[in-house]
């Protein structure tokens, strides 16, 4: 067929439709065939093995995840099903593969608009944990419910680790001291937060802290303020991120409320850091922090074994001694081993634990518990 394409009895178009290939593939190989005949070779060249569909069958597993994932609405995206197949089945495809299997299927769906590029890129900085970008995103995470639910979010801005992710029932101070030490505890102290003027982080005087910042004061971690959404452009993709995912996970998956979806999200963003390859780095997230820390751009401290970190992360309230020896306690009144009219601290901790403190925290001392209630 190539040879009589060279003396010029067959066109192009014949010769690509007689072969079953396309024009671009059927070139490829007239240019291998001409040179094998200029150097007299034609009788024994050979086509190599390209074009077609080379590649190994997919595992048994491959096509009952696309199908779950691929028929839930919302629908997963097309990113979020490969990512599965990775992340569940340790197997690599490509998202447009995805998108090719689901038409040939009946699953497929339209592509998203894409989003326009971001008017101006901000500064990045050079040190892992010299600032992570702390934010909160309310959205209508499980299928069927009405609640936007906020899911805390928190990134490091140099190397894109995302060091927490967590839903709540509501965005309050309670909720902030559970996200933040358990974030502390897995990854470092950082120096600064990226935080916006929510009056959680922003106090009305500004020589004074509110109870959220103090706390983070105490273990030498400061604020930093953004006074727009588009400040905060990095944190404020990934909340894209989650918010184009985790619906239709969710909705594949039967989780329908806060608890068992946050079984899953330490997952999903171990995955995230290790695997994905952040668009603007070129790289994952952990293999950006690991050549930072090579090159000696770290900063994080490690969690201190401190014995006020439990009451520095806890809702405190200075209360005083009745004179029947007794302070309030949830719903009782107890007593407690402090004269009439002492100054104690209430501690109330995420758990739903209360801690009645003799003082405040203080690193030069250590803590004197006078009551506390487990919470059952």
């Amino acid at each position: 067929m190539l040879a009589a394409l060279r003396r010029e009895e067959l066109s192009a178009t014949a010769a690509a439709h007689k072969l079953g290939l396309g024009r671009t593939r059927l070139y490829e190989l007239y240019a291998s065939y001409l040179r094998a005949a200029a150097h007299r070779q034609t009788s024994s060249w050979q086509p190599g093995a390209s074009g077609g569909d080379h590649a190994p069958d997919w595992p048994a597993g491959v096509e009952p995840l696309l199908r779950k994932l691929l028929a839930t609405k919302p629908p997963a995206p097309y990113r979020l099903a490969a990512s599965e197949v990775l992340r569940r089945l340790h197997l690599t495809i490509d998202p447009a593969t995805v998108r090719r299997w689901a038409l040939a299927h009946h699953l497929g769906h339209p592509l998203p608009k894409p989003r326009p590029p971001a008017s101006t890129r901000r500064w990045q900085c050079l040190k892992i944990g010299a600032l992570w970008q702390l934010d909160a995103t309310p959205h209508r995470w499980f299928a069927g419910d009405v609640q936007n639910y906020p899911l805390l979010d928190l990134l490091d801005d140099c190397s894109r680790v995302c060091t927490g992710a967590t839903i709540y029932q509501r965005e309050d101070l309670l909720a902030y001291l559970d996200f933040l030490p358990t974030a502390f505890t897995e990854h470092g102290l950082p120096l600064e937060l990226y935080v916006d003027c929510h009056s959680m982080f922003f106090p009305q005087r500004p020589d004074a802290l509110t109870q959220l910042g103090a706390a983070l004061h105490f273990y030498g971690i400061s604020l930093r303020y953004a006074h727009t959404p588009q400040a905060k452009g990095k944190i404020e993709r990934q909340h894209q991120y989650w918010q184009g995912r985790l619906p239709a996970l969710f909705a594949a998956e039967s989780i329908t409320d806060p608890a068992a979806a946050n079984l899953l999200l330490p997952a999903l963003r171990r995955h995230r850091n290790a695997k994905e390859i952040h668009r603007e780095l070129g790289r994952t997230p952990d293999a950006a922090a690991r050549r930072a820390h090579r090159q000696q751009h770290d900063v994080l401290r490690p969690a201190p074994r401190c014995p006020w970190w439990d009451y520095v992360w806890s809702v405190r309230t200075q209360l005083q001694v009745g004179p029947d020896g007794r302070v309030p306690a949830g719903t009782e009144r107890l007593r407690v081993a402090a004269p009439p009219a002492t100054k104690v601290v209430h501690c109330q901790h995420p758990n739903g634990t209360v801690t009645i403190l003799a003082q405040e925290p203080n690193p030069k001392e250590r803590p004197k518990i006078l009551l506390q209630i487990r919470s059952p």
